[in-house]
């Protein structure tokens, strides 16, 4: 690891450690890199502000646990890695959720859910010879759908565990493209 890379580390450790605590507004630059044992200027050499370091906190930790499951055959697998994330480190993604608001920690996970949906969809789609928009509004419509899901998970407001969350999803998926390739074949 580059010393560049272990100075953010220490800087994204700082921060999860103080947002057990206290709301992330309410952390100071200066507590974050006393804290880090860092300086000031360390931290803008690095991040713009304390919301550009959190971003890249959970950037750097969604995309290490994802990134295991790239083959879209393992989607699930690493959907269900998200949410061991999220229960592990509970204390701070909700802090960061009233910190920013419902809407702000369902757009940094957007591009990871995502990733891993739009793999799934396309390679399921592959056989309908379905165009990139049509796979590309699919993929969009269920990220919105399976981020508020994460996010309302996240906030105890749903009873399903992570693993029923996503046996649902693959059912309405596979159902979706099962629809569709009855509908090209003029069955039902």
């Amino acid at each position: 690891m580059k010393h560049s890379d272990e100075t953010k580390q220490i800087l994204a450790i700082s921060l999860k450690e103080l947002m057990k605590n206290k709301p992330l507004e309410k952390i100071s630059i200066r507590e974050l890199t006393e804290n880090a044992n860092v300086n000031r200027q360390t931290f803008y050499y690095h991040f713009e502000d304390i919301y550009d370091l959190l971003k890249w906190t959970f950037q750097q930790e969604t995309i290490q646990l994802l990134d295991v499951h790239e083959n879209s055959l393992l989607w699930k697998e690493g959907l269900l890695e998200l949410f061991k994330y999220l229960e592990a480190n509970k204390d701070f993604c909700l802090c960061a959720l009233q910190s920013l608001g419902r809407g702000h920690l369902k757009r940094f996970f957007y591009s990871d859910i995502s990733t891993i949906l739009g793999r799934v969809i396309k390679s399921l789609c592959e056989k309908l010879n379905s165009g990139e928009e049509h796979i590309a509004f699919l993929t969009h419509f269920y990220t919105l759908s399976l981020a508020g899901l994460v996010e309302s998970w996240l906030l105890g407001e749903m009873d399903h565990t992570p693993e029923e969350i996503i046996e649902i999803i693959d059912m309405f998926i596979q159902d979706q493209i099962r629809g569709a390739e009855h509908r090209i074949n003029g069955i039902g």
